[in-house]
């Protein structure tokens, strides 16, 4: 279950971190329990502790463990795993938004199951803004299809979301933040030009690792899972018969 004194901890950290940077004005960054491989109590146990939105990453799991659910009324179900296509059915009937599109074609897919839904399906770009080639993600240059998906029925772009680069080297990592809040502000300022309705406004960025430098280079939302319930292993491998 999760650790309160870590989550104490993690919150002070995230409000210093804010403080440093000049983003403490602000609206509060918002942690996403990633909870995935823990059992379903994990996600009530961040619920009552005042976390309410989970990641998932893993579909099947997340078909498995959202029935052992009470009725949780604030919560956010949030996909943060890559998205194949012949899952997209199942996600937008199970998850309350998606937050790893990462390419247009992936997009307006999910878009028609919006449409066909008569909803807008609230979703984060993803973006490799740490040039990794294993990284799923646009390009940061894919810049015009990153707004034609503003433009596509059926979704919702609340903004984007990149995962730092795995190194030591604390400003590589800052430059991966830093690069995709820059791209917000582009991508913003030009959409702006054609529609004062619409603007990005989440950026996800910042795990257990360099949450922190995230939160320095404004994250609005960080992805939490070692620090709040312990390392993962195969002690920690989903059970569904565990509720």
């Amino acid at each position: 279950m999760i650790d309160f004194g870590a989550l104490e901890q993690v919150r002070e950290n995230i409000e210093n971190a804010r403080v440093r940077s000049g983003f403490d004005s602000e609206s509060p960054v918002e942690i996403i329990a990633v909870t995935k491989t823990f059992p379903a109590n994990a996600i009530i146990s961040a619920y009552n502790a005042g976390i309410f939105s989970i990641g998932e990453n893993r579909v099947q799991e997340a078909v498995e463990k959202f029935p052992h659910l009470p009725v949780l009324p604030k919560l956010i179900r949030r996909l943060i795993g890559h998205l194949q296509s012949n899952k997209i059915r199942t996600v937008v009937n199970i998850f309350d938004a998606i937050d790893a599109i990462d390419t247009l074609k992936l997009g307006r897919k999910v878009s028609r199951f919006g449409v066909d839904r008569g909803k807008s399906i609230p979703v984060l770009l993803q973006v490799n803004t740490s040039g990794d080639s294993k990284k799923y993600g646009f390009d940061p240059i894919e810049i015009d299809k990153m707004l034609a998906l503003v433009e596509e029925p059926g979704l919702r772009i609340e903004g984007l979301f990149t995962l730092g680069r795995f190194t030591e080297d604390k400003a590589v990592i800052r430059k991966t933040f830093r690069d995709l809040r820059k791209l917000k502000e582009s991508l913003n300022e030009q959409i702006s030009r054609v529609s004062r309705d619409i603007q990005l406004f989440q950026l996800s960025m910042g795990m257990t690792s360099d949450y922190e430098i995230a939160v320095e280079e404004g994250a609005t939302m960080v992805r939490l899972g070692t620090v709040l319930f312990g390392k993962r292993g195969k002690q920690h491998r989903y059970d569904p018969s565990v509720s």
